[in-house]
């Protein structure tokens, strides 16, 4: 049984909130010790966390980055924040989605198990590892990692998913609908902004690898990998 650590200060909120993941089969545990949340997620170990910004002691966006510092499992904002410098705060700081309270629960579900098929149900079945490459850029999807002249990095599941197509369509644009289908199943629930911010991330990443332009930008269309090494 997959398991969803809810983090929300709010407690009507977030018994509600486990109440309606409960109906659809998943394990649920409610955060209670927001000074040290760590503590609650090593000994649960959650397969995604619903995660609150505004949280005592330290906000939503620290533990967010204390999460990837340990685990690439996916992780949903949900926050009362309106405001786009939030959401590109949330994806900045690791997050994989954003969801602005009020909020049905029929939203709720449709990113959790989104993100859940992503994460870990669409490669699960496969028995030899995947490896993506491109003159020398390796990707390794299953392990959610990067590497290049001897230089092996993270990325998150996002990141992967972005460098997967890049390579793959190489030397072929990869489109934005192309991008936004691979990354989320309904991009009913996609702010504009959202790829920008992920492509972002991903240019960070190669840059890590030693890599400086990376990925082009085909305007009107999408994005290219800029293969320059």
């Amino acid at each position: 049984m997959q398991k969803i650590l809810i983090v929300e200060d709010d407690e009507k909120l977030a018994t509600h909130l486990a109440k309606e993941v409960k109906k659809y089969g998943y394990d649920v545990l409610i955060g209670t010790d927001f000074s040290n949340l760590m503590n609650e997620f090593n000994i649960y170990q959650p397969h995604l966390v619903l995660l609150d910004i505004n949280l005592p002691s330290y906000d939503g966006f620290y533990w967010c980055r204390q999460i990837r510092q340990v685990s690439t499992c996916p992780v949903i904002f949900i926050s009362a924040r309106t405001g786009e410098m939030d959401q590109v705060m949330a994806l900045e700081n690791g997050g994989d989605d954003f969801i602005t309270k009020p909020f049905s629960p029929e939203i709720v579900m449709a990113k959790v198990r989104s993100q859940l098929r992503r994460a870990y149900g669409e490669y699960a079945a496969q028995q030899q590892e995947r490896i993506v490459e491109q003159k020398g850029l390796q990707l390794f999807p299953e392990r959610l990692e990067l590497s290049f002249n001897n230089k092996t990095i993270s990325v998150t599941k996002n990141e992967a998913d972005i460098i997967e197509i890049l390579l793959e369509r190489f030397p072929r644009v990869a489109g934005r609908e192309d991008l936004l289908e691979k990354l989320w199943d309904d991009q009913t629930f996609v702010d504009e902004n959202t790829l920008n911010v992920n492509i972002t991330r991903v240019r960070k990443k190669f840059l890590e690898v030693g890599i400086a332009d990376a990925v082009e930008t085909i305007r009107g269309v999408g994005y290219r990998l800029h293969v320059t090494w």
